[in-house]
């Protein structure tokens, strides 16, 4: 029985939308990744992107801020347990260049640790 899976792609636009929205964050580089594409910032890996969405790595002090705005973690699998701890960007912050790039500063500090 063939196991059905959802395409993690991300389109080109997204990816150059997203690029362009972190660039005061300094070095970011994106890497093909299952389909998805993973973010590092000077050689950390902080977000991901799948199907158009952006997420950021949290940590105890991060995580509050996505749960407030109601959004969700990633979960590359839907119907497998548990999750990574990258977060869904709220619209109206990935929107935002000078909002977004606080925010991606919060998800590489989670990365380090």
């Amino acid at each position: 029985m063939a196991r059905s899976t959802r395409s993690l792609k991300v389109s080109d636009a997204f990816k150059a939308f997203v690029l362009d929205q972190l660039a005061e964050l300094g070095d970011v580089t994106p890497k093909s990744m299952f389909g998805g594409v993973g973010f590092y910032c000077n050689g950390v890996f902080f977000a991901i992107a799948a199907r158009d969405r952006l997420y950021f790595k949290v940590d105890a002090s991060s995580q509050p801020y996505y749960v407030a705005a109601r959004m969700k973690p990633f979960r590359p699998f839907p119907g497998r347990r548990g999750s990574m701890r990258y977060y869904e960007v709220p619209l109206g912050v990935l929107e935002s260049p000078d909002e977004l790039v606080a925010w991606a500063q919060r998800a590489v500090e989670a990365a380090r640790k």
